[in-house]
């Protein structure tokens, strides 16, 4: 499948310094031969990757990791791919994972529409999960976020039949666009029995994203569906 139309000149991120710490700036260096992989235009190989065949998570935008640790964490028999642009949050990560001694989790510092387009390999994953992508909340920044029709499809080319894909959003009118973009794709079926949204995943963490905006009032609204076989 060719990479969408997405234009590289336009981004649903920006890359911002950050403060890294000491320690994660040395994980950074001595940690990420054993849990990071580079950016290439090749396929992964998965069952190479992790050492074993077993069903794979993908989460893109794991900010700190805290889901994406936990998830790893709950479900050693899975194996879990994180991609972030952020280096604070990815070196936070590998601390952790070198901590925990987990060997179930990858992770990759690169924008995720190109990791899906070149990296990814069709039919190989068993879940995707978006959880609080950027809205971009001003009209002329729209353009900017991820969730978009040619990107929806990617990611459903990229889903075993059967796989889910899981999403989240604490913006309204993000919420309503993503519900309106993904009932389009004829590849995926809303979970929702009404075709809307559906209830929070027991599973998924409550990040201290989600903890701050709960605390400020904001509702979550997730979305859940299943790639048709």
């Amino acid at each position: 499948m060719s990479a969408p139309e997405h234009p590289r000149s336009i981004r649903s991120f920006v890359t911002r310094a950050g403060r890294i710490t000491p320690a994660q700036q040395r994980a950074l260096t001595q940690l990420w031969p054993r849990y990071g992989i580079e950016f290439t235009p090749q396929p992964l190989e998965l069952r190479s990757l992790f050492g074993r065949s077993a069903a794979c998570t993908v989460e893109i935008g794991f900010g700190n990791g805290e889901n994406l640790l936990h998830l790893a964490r709950s479900h050693p028999q899975r194996d879990f791919l994180g991609i972030e642009v952020h280096r604070a949050g990815i070196g936070r990560v590998l601390l952790e994972l070198s901590a925990a001694q987990l060997s179930n989790v990858r992770v990759i510092c690169h924008d995720a529409v190109e990791v899906f387009a070149a990296q990814l390999p069709p039919l190989a994953l068993q879940e995707i999960l978006v959880l609080f992508p950027d809205p971009w909340p001003k009209k002329r920044h729209h353009k900017r976020r991820l969730l978009q029709a040619d990107f929806v499809a990617l990611l459903a080319a990229r889903l075993a039949p059967h796989g889910l894909l899981r999403l989240a959003t604490d913006w309204q009118p993000y919420a309503q666009q993503m519900l309106e973009t993904l009932n389009q794709n004829a590849a995926l079926e809303n979970l929702a029995g009404d075709g809307g949204f559906v209830a929070r995943p027991a599973e998924r963490l409550a990040t201290r994203f989600e903890r701050r905006g709960a605390r400020l009032g904001h509702e979550v609204w997730d979305l859940a569906y299943r790639k048709r076989p």
